[in-house]
This record gives structure tokens, C-alpha cells and sequence, in this order.
């Protein structure tokens, strides 16, 4: 059996990812495309519980490094018992954010670095990195104005703007180190064009149908 194909999307807060993962999949199913779509933190009841525990605005003295392994604690859970047989399973997996945002919200924003990232994404992932992935670009400030402000249940959210732009290079600085892999697309069209440029880019890589 064929190996699956694994896509990520990814992006500043606010940029619209769900929205454009929604859409995808509406997409997929209307053209009778199968594929599995998962979110991270989480995916699956484990994965959710640590999601929780990350997110949750109570949780502020939690360190880079402890932030950084709780991540990828889901992620190998995730990967461990739904990922991984997925794509051996033939299937397309498609995962509202990944690896890239550990590296620029953790190996960027918190100042952990190239290299503990991508130590922790090893050890995680191994051979099932992401065949491609979509990143959203749009800066964080145009960002949070089209959102209409910040969830307040949501640590990640509430950190201080200046952060979420390190956030922004960061994504940048992964663009740069995988060019192959990520594919920027800009979210400031409306919705519609934003969804055809994914599925042309998706269709050009022959990932999609």
C-alpha cells in the first residue's frame, strides 16, 4: 500500500486557519476526496486534556522549555496513535498547525532555539514529517484587527504583541530553512480566493484532486 500524504497548515493567530481547513474540507468531501483532519494540541482525548492544560490563562508561570515539551508530549501521543497509522494506512491526513509552530512560537518567540526544536520534532516525529505545508501569511497586528481582538480563554493569544511578532519571524526563519516544504500564501483576499489558491497549490503539488 501507498504511503499517505500528511498536510499542515499554519499561521499567526487570527489569520484564518480553521476557516481555510473547514473550507478544504468541504472541498475534499464535495469532490469525494477522503482525507482525516486533526488540530494540534490535540486530535485525540489525551492530546486534548494537554491542550487544556497549555492554553489555560491561569497556567502563566509555565516556563518556555515546560511549554515547549507539553507540545510535543501531544504531538507524540497524536502522532503515536492516530498520525503514524494514518499515512501507513494510505490515508490523507490534513492538521490545523505542526511542527513550524513549535519552532517559531517556542524556538523563536521564547528564544529556545533552532536546535532544541528541532531535537524535540526528531525524536517525535521521524520519518513522518509533513509532505507540505500552508502557511497563512499575514502579520499579527492585520491579523488580530480582522479577528475583532484576542480570545481571553486562550493563553497563547494573550501574550503581548511584540511576542507574537517574534512569533511572525519566526515563521519567516522556517520559510527560509524549508522552502521546499512550506508554501506561503497571503489570507488578504477574501476567503474565496484564499481557498483557490490552496487547492491550486495542492493540485500543483498532486496532493489533491
Amino acid at each position: 500500500m501507498a504511503r499517505g500524504k500528511f498536510i499542515t497548515f499554519e499561521g499567526c493567530e487570527g489569520v484564518g486557519k480553521s476557516t481555510q481547513v473547514n473550507m478544504l474540507k468541504d472541498y475534499l468531501r464535495k469532490t469525494e476526496q477522503k482525507a482525516m483532519f486533526l488540530r494540534e494540541p490535540g486530535g485525540n482525548m489525551l492530546s486534548e486534556k494537554i491542550r487544556k492544560i497549555i492554553l489555560d490563562p491561569q497556567n502563566n508561570e509555565m516556563t518556555p522549555l515546560c511549554e515547549a515539551m507539553l507540545y510535543s508530549s501531544a504531538r507524540a501521543q497524536l502522532m503515536g496513535q492516530v498520525i503514524i497509522p494514518a499515512i501507513e494506512g494510505g490515508e490523507l491526513v490534513i492538521c490545523d498547525r505542526f511542527i513550524d509552530s513549535t519552532m517559531a512560537y517556542q524556538g523563536f518567540a521564547r528564544n529556545l532555539g533552532v536546535d532544541i526544536i528541532n531535537s524535540l520534532n526528531q525524536i517525535v516525529c521521524g520519518n513522518y514529517m509533513p509532505d507540505i505545508t500552508i502557511f497563512l501569511d499575514l502579520p499579527p497586528e492585520d491579523a488580530f484587527k480582522r479577528k475583532g481582538g484576542r480570545d481571553e480563554g486562550d493563553r497563547m493569544e494573550l501574550q503581548s504583541l511584540e511576542f507574537h511578532k517574534r512569533v511572525y519571524e519566526g515563521y519567516k526563519k522556517a520559510i527560509d530553512m524549508y522552502p521546499d516544504r512550506i508554501i506561503s500564501i497571503s489570507p488578504r483576499g477574501n476567503k474565496f480566493e484564499t481557498h483557490t489558491a490552496i487547492i491550486r497549490n495542492l493540485q500543483a503539488r498532486g496532493i489533491i484532486k
